[in-house]
């Protein structure tokens, strides 16, 4: 039997909560994401039905190089309701174990470096080896050829694939996590890049096609000698803190002062942005990017651009990619020759024709030699 007035829910006080022991706990789920740029040259051949699809060379995760992917476009889609459309599918070309949970997502980067038709598959799939998975309306056909001059430089697909690897989770007490260690290198570069993107604590300015970007002194001081010595000496610069900036695209210098910040290029890809920016890279004495974009240069050079690459080498000194133009001129001389690039310059360089006309014949006489040795023997 109860007696009155007892109370046998009664509430704790919540001074009483205080010494409440709290545990906490972390679970870790691995994710690796990589991204895959895929050029494609002469694309505009690829859309007139000939080829039913194009798959792309087998890439992979540098440190996880067992799964391997590949990408395959389907010019004309992948089946009649998506005929109208360009469809690009990824697929697992193998892997040791199966499946691999991921999820991606493509885009194409146009001719002034920017991302365009961004697209994803928002939920993680299970992929099984050879089995692929499709983005069917990717991009409309005619769209696409119709902004050719936007989409598609110089006649060339870029397309990008962003793949995010789904890994094992792992759980532990929370207090017993330890930060994750970067890479003191990659966060000098974010910081220092911070200060760029968002103008920090700025202390001059840069003008270039009508448009002023605030910059910071040391900074292009210690990367360029040109900049410094702009601002060593009493020059206008250096009294007005206030650089203006006329023979260079927009574009390539934005391009550039990524580099100064960052010691980053991501859109070396262009031929027109690694042309742009070697000729700022020498006028600024950035001796690395120069570098970077030569070896860009060297590694896409195709019968239309071998001559003007040839020229613009030839005007900044950079004799590691006028060696390739050359060559890679002689290699191909029966097509190079029948090109406008080629005519133009045998009117507006002749000094470079007859270094090609003088390479050539050497490399002719030079496998005459075994045959003459030959006859002489015999």
């Amino acid at each position: 039997m109860k007696s009155k007035g007892s109370n046998l829910t009664s509430k704790v006080p919540p001074e009483d909560m205080t010494g409440d022991l709290e545990i906490c706990g972390y679970t870790h789920i691995s994710v690796q994401k990589f991204c895959y740029n895929w050029t494609i040259s002469n694309f505009s051949f690829c859309m007139d039905g000939i080829q039913e699809s194009i798959t792309s060379p087998v890439f992979s995760l540098e440190a996880n190089e067992e799964v391997q992917w590949c990408l395959t476009i389907y010019p004309n889609g992948v089946d009649e309701e998506s005929k109208d459309y360009l469809s690009v599918c990824l697929g697992l070309h193998s892997c040791p174990k199966s499946p691999v949970l991921a999820k991606f997502q493509c885009w194409i980067t146009n001719a002034q470096g920017e991302k365009h038709q961004i697209t994803e598959i928002r939920n993680v799939i299970r992929f099984l080896p050879n089995e692929q998975w499709a983005l069917r309306k990717f991009i409309l056909r005619d769209f696409l050829l119709s902004h050719r001059h936007w989409l598609l430089p110089e006649d060339q697909l870029i397309l990008c694939c962003k793949v995010s690897i789904v890994g094992p989770s792992l759980s532990r007490p929370g207090h017993s996590m330890r930060p994750e260690i970067k890479d003191p290198t990659q966060m000098l570069a974010d910081d220092v890049g911070e200060l760029w993107e968002n103008s920090l604590f700025t202390d001059c300015s840069l003008v270039v096609a009508g448009q002023e970007f605030r910059a910071h002194k040391a900074i292009l001081a210690a990367r360029s000698p040109v900049f410094r010595a702009m601002f060593e000496h009493e020059m206008l610069e250096s009294l007005t803190n206030r650089i203006e900036i006329h023979d260079i695209h927009l574009q390539v210098f934005k391009e550039m002062m990524a580099f100064i910040y960052t010691g980053k290029a991501p859109h070396l890809h262009s031929h027109s942005m690694a042309t742009g920016l070697l000729a700022a890279a020498d006028k600024y004495d950035l001796q690395d990017l120069k570098v970077i974009c030569e070896d860009s240069l060297c590694r896409n050079l195709s019968v239309k651009n071998a001559v003007p690459t040839l020229i613009l080498a030839d005007l900044h000194s950079t004799e590691h990619l006028k060696s390739m133009a050359m060559d890679f001129i002689i290699l191909h001389a029966s097509e190079v020759s029948e090109t406008l690039e080629w005519k133009s310059m045998v009117e507006s360089h002749p000094h470079l024709v007859e270094e090609a006309f003088c390479t050539l014949a050497s490399v002719h006489c030079f496998s005459l030699e075994p045959s003459l040795i030959r006859q002489n023997v015999f």
